[in-house]
């Protein structure tokens, strides 16, 4: 096959094609616990954090509450990965070994922000978040009191494998995913690329500005202790009795139960199973959504 610019927009043309159906296919839990925030400049600052105030009822004047002023801020990063491609693979006609790998470079893209989200989380034990505390934490500040989002076992008991209790109903999610520049594919295939001078290949990459952090502590809840109905009930109990600076209830309900893979048959037990080994009625049965995640593997 002679190499020419024709050649080598078809080549282009089918390799995208393949990156597209790649990135199509991925699968994005992250949007269950993440909310997607634009961004347009270097960093997002994200002052309203932690500023949860409730309606009061309208007697005389306004109420002017003195909110907190955090400078909680996240800074978008550059991630990239590329593919080069011989020349002598087109001029060969061997350009349909490269599907798969365009396909499977798709598919990493789109699985990448699960990736930063998940992984964040895991590290949100020793992590800071809008008021300057662990994401998870048993010291966050409220109203003068300290607040815990975090389950350990007792003294000398031993500890599993994170799980986490979630609120994601709220329009602000427990992560942000933070989005400067989407993930797409570029190329340098001209004759005078330098790559193609000197190495006789083609340069194919993919590469985003993006970025992750955390969003409303009062929306997680992480436990080391067994997966069972009484640490689901601990951790469901203390989620919904979660405050504002004020004292007033936040109406937090959790309803997602995100667990790594070797915690899927305790948790399944606990929301899914209708009936207890016993064959009592399971009381927590429905109560959240299950989501194995093997981000958290």
């Amino acid at each position: 096959m002679d190499i020419n610019r024709s050649t080598l927009e078809q080549f282009y043309f089918g390799v995208s094609a393949a990156f597209a159906d790649g990135l199509g296919t991925a699968e994005s839990q992250y949007e269950k616990i993440a909310m997607t925030v634009p961004s347009s400049t270097r960093e997002n600052v994200y002052p309203w954090l932690g500023n949860l105030p409730s309606m009061k009822k309208w007697v005389g004047d306004r109420v002017i509450r003195n909110l907190k002023a955090h400078k909680y801020s996240i800074e978008n990063e550059k991630f990239e990965s590329t593919i080069a491609v011989r020349r002598d693979d087109i001029e060969d006609d061997q350009v349909g070994v490269y599907g798969p790998m365009f396909r499977d470079l798709g598919a990493q893209a789109g699985l990448h922000p699960n990736q930063l989200v998940f992984g964040l989380l895991k590290k949100g034990h020793e992590s800071l978040c809008y008021d300057g505390q662990y994401f998870f934490d048993a010291d966050h500040p409220v109203g003068g009191a300290s607040v815990s989002n975090t389950f350990a076992p007792e003294e000398n008991a031993e500890a599993t494998a994170p799980w986490y209790l979630l609120c994601t109903t709220r329009p602000v999610k427990p992560l942000i995913f933070q989005k400067r520049r989407d993930y797409a594919l570029k190329r340098k295939d001209a004759p005078t690329d330098d790559n193609v001078f000197m190495r006789d290949e083609y340069l194919y990459g993919v590469d985003a500005r993006v970025s992750v952090g955390f969003g409303l502590w009062q929306c997680a809840i992480r436990s080391t202790k067994p997966l069972d109905n009484g640490s689901y009930a601990e951790a469901r109990a203390a989620m919904m009795g979660f405050v504002n600076d004020n004292g007033d209830p936040l109406g937090l309900v959790p309803d997602l139960l995100l667990v790594p893979p070797t915690h899927e048959s305790a948790a399944r037990r606990v929301v899914v199973t209708a009936l207890t080994t016993g064959g009592a009625t399971n009381e927590w049965a429905g109560t959240a959504e299950l989501l194995v995640s093997p981000w958290l593997a």
